[in-house]
């Protein structure tokens, strides 16, 4: 009886913070950090403003919270991409490619990536530094590890593999998401041209030297 009444307060405590997270991050989205208050917050979720403090202390942890919880959501998406193309592949360039291109689409179709984003733009001033620091090491650190393996394996020459991550983002799904848009999203084509172009940028720098050296013109 004891482990049944046990379950059932975990369970209801998991869903009250699971409540309190998404009211939280709906009204610092739509009202910002500063207008939200936690009366707000607990009234949306339908708790006590005690409960609200009992789970997280302030307003300044609960943004944390909401920011972390998208944060893995995100990383998920990264590792989820990693293990379906980045892990049995006959072409390393391709297999790239498809990677970013998946990033990108779990992205657009994910609340979670553009709260995050958004939240991270408009609250940078009531966030910790260690946050960002924290959040730029785990999301890169999935492709350091592949960079890293790769590296080992002949497919890449990478020295620093953690540089060789930061050039990658920046030359395929950050350059994507980075570029202005009238519509939302960019289109596909334009998106798969992007990601492509990157993609072949990245290995003319970071691709064996014996595949560069063939490619070069001879004199």
């Amino acid at each position: 009886m004891d482990n049944t009444e046990n379950k059932k307060i975990r369970k209801g405590s998991s869903d009250k913070r699971a409540k309190i997270i998404a009211a939280a991050r709906d009204l610092f989205l739509s009202d910002g950090f500063d207008r939200s208050s936690v009366d707000a917050v607990a009234a949306k979720a339908g708790v006590s403003k005690r409960t609200v403090y009992d789970y997280y202390g302030d307003k300044q942890n609960l943004l944390l919270a909401v920011v972390e919880e998208s944060s893995s959501a995100v990383l998920d998406m990264i590792e989820q991409g990693i293990s379906d193309h980045l892990r049995e592949f006959e072409d390393l360039e391709q297999a790239l490619i498809l990677f970013c291109l998946q990033i990108i689409a779990s992205a657009n179709g994910s609340a979670d990536y553009f709260a995050l984003i958004r939240l991270v733009m408009v609250e940078a001033a009531n966030l910790p530094d260690s946050f960002f620091e924290r959040l730029e090491s785990a999301t890169e650190e999935g492709i350091i590890r592949k960079f890293t393996e790769f590296g080992q394996n002949g497919l890449l020459d990478v020295l620093d593999p953690k540089m060789a991550a930061k050039h990658f983002e920046a030359l395929t799904f950050l350059l994507v998401f980075n570029q202005p848009r009238k519509t939302g999203t960019l289109e596909e084509e334009q998106t798969k041209r992007i990601i492509a172009e990157g993609v072949r940028v990245f290995l003319c720098a970071y691709g064996p030297r014996t595949v560069q050296n063939k490619n070069q013109p001879s004199h």
